[in-house]
Order: C-alpha cells, then structure tokens, then sequence
C-alpha cells in the first residue's frame, strides 16, 4: 500500500515531508532494518516508533547508524536511538518527537507532557514540530493535544489502528487527531487474521498474531498544512484508501 498509493499522496497533495509510524512494519510488531529501508525507499522521510520499538531485537544495532528513525522519547530504560530529532527541509527545520502514554499501556514510561516540555524550552527552537503521540486513550490524546495547543504544529495519535474522526485545528493552532490509523491488511483485527485476533482476545487461546500475505489493503493518513514561519498549522484532514473486492 505504501509502495503503490505513497507516491500517488505525495503527488497530489504536494506533501514536503512525510512521517510514518513503523512500530507494527515487521510481521506485526518492532522494526527490521530491511522493512526501514523499504519505507525510506518508498518516499517515507522519518518512521517514529511506538509501544513495540525494541519488539525485534535487530534494532539495537542498526538505530544509531540510520539518520531517519525516532523512537520514544519517554521510556525509562536505558536505550539507543534518540526521541526527538530535527530535520532539515530546504532551510526549514522540522522537529519530529515520539512519546509514549500511560493509560492503559504496560511500559513504564516518564510523564509524556513533561518529556516534551524539556525538549521545548532546553532545545534550539524549530519553525515545525509534530508529535507522535503513541498511546492508548483517547483521553489522554485530547489532553495532550490540549496541552500543547499552540506550542507545537501537530499532535497526531496513533496505536489503535483504526482511523478516528476528529481531526481538527485547536484555539491556538496545533494540528490535532486521535488516530491516524493503520496501513495494511483490512479485512481483520489490528492489521492481523481476524482467527488468530479472536481466538487470543475472545478466547483466552494461545495464538500468535499473523499477518496475511495476500488481501485487500487500507492506508490511512492525514495531510497538514503548517505555516513554515509561525509553525501554526493552517488545515488537517484525513486520507482514507480502501482497495475493492
């Protein structure tokens, strides 16, 4: 889906930089660096990470030596890589940062709002910064969203893997939404055969997670229009593509 619809978005929306959540882009879960260098080949410019960023282990040693990965900025343990990483777009640097939440989610985590606070006031200042909230709730999305409306150009929440419905500007000018969404497998649960979801969640059984190699595809995104000066984003709206039957 990226490889085929990417392109297509670039194009028609004149989209600058392109952001991708990679968390889930190896069978399911973490990030291998052959499934990295896929998404940079097909046009991605920065993946951020999630929940399951050391789910394969292969990342330990490939995360300092790539210029293009962000990994959470809030995890407690001790961990190569860094959470918060500007990027230069012909002269306009553009932050990109990665928190963790803590409903609802088992890793031990420092406070998302106070991990991007020390970044905002102990580091040079940037004309865009885009959050990628990596959480659970959508409460605590919303309150982060609210929290940091007009002091960063986007709070965009991901992890659920279903697309939610309130992508907007905030009073002060931050992008905001729940979930982006996924992009994958549709027809099944979290991107997965729907069996081996249900039998795990429903059931109690044993069941890995597996992802299909053959099926219809979604790809779910958001496009943001962000004044490259005040840093203010200017529109957000929703990508939706479902392939047919």
């Amino acid at each position: 889906m990226i490889k085929e619809y990417l392109p297509r978005l670039v194009e028609k929306y004149e989209i600058d930089f392109v952001i991708a959540n990679g968390e889930n882009a190896s069978h399911g879960k973490g990030l291998l660096k052959n499934q990295y260098d896929e998404l940079i080949d097909a046009g991605v410019d920065v993946i951020t990470l999630g929940n399951h960023y050391n789910s394969k282990k292969d990342i330990i040693h490939y995360i300092d030596r790539v210029d293009r990965l962000v990994r959470p900025l809030n995890i407690i343990n001790s961990f190569p890589g860094e959470g918060s990483v500007v990027f230069d777009l012909d002269g306009i640097s553009v932050r990109v940062t990665n928190v963790l939440g803590s409903a609802f989610m088992n890793e031990n985590v420092d406070n998302p709002y106070k991990s991007i606070m020390e970044v905002i006031e102990n580091e040079e200042p940037c004309n865009i910064h885009i959050v990628d909230f990596h959480a659970e709730a959508t409460g605590e999305k919303q309150c982060l969203g609210y929290a940091l409306d007009g002091k960063v150009s986007a709070v965009l929440g991901t992890h659920t893997h279903v697309q939610t419905h309130d992508a907007r500007i905030l009073p002060n000018g931050t992008a905001f939404i729940s979930d982006v969404g996924m992009t994958g497998f549709a027809d099944g649960v979290l991107g997965c055969t729907k069996e081996t979801v249900v039998n795990k969640i429903l059931f109690g059984e044993h069941s890995r997670f597996e992802t299909p190699d053959n099926g219809r595809g979604i790809l779910s995104a958001v496009v943001i229009d962000v004044d490259d000066i005040s840093g203010i984003s200017k529109e957000i709206f929703p990508v939706y593509y479902l392939e047919s039957e």
